[in-house]
């Protein structure tokens, strides 16, 4: 499947061209420097979203191997 099948498989409903026109004024109508904007911001957002799914990654692991090694090793209580 190309690229454009899959883009036309991908039912949104977001135009957003206010928001590029926004984009483009922000930029002094340089689309160019738009362009350059969103691809920075975009690698900004994959990068702390990278970041994010590792820490997740690691907590949750972290915390069911601790549960296992709960259930393994049960603490006993102590009787006095």
């Amino acid at each position: 499947m190309s690229n454009a099948a899959k883009v036309a498989d991908f039912d949104v409903k977001y135009d957003g061209n206010a928001d590029m026109e926004a984009a483009i004024a922000a930029c002094g109508g340089d689309v160019r420097a738009a362009l350059r904007a969103t691809l920075v911001a975009n690698a900004f957002l994959e990068d702390n979203l990278e970041k994010a799914l590792a820490l997740v990654t690691t907590g949750f692991c972290a915390a069911k191997v601790g549960r296992a090694d709960r259930r393994r090793n049960p603490v006993e209580k102590k009787t006095v």
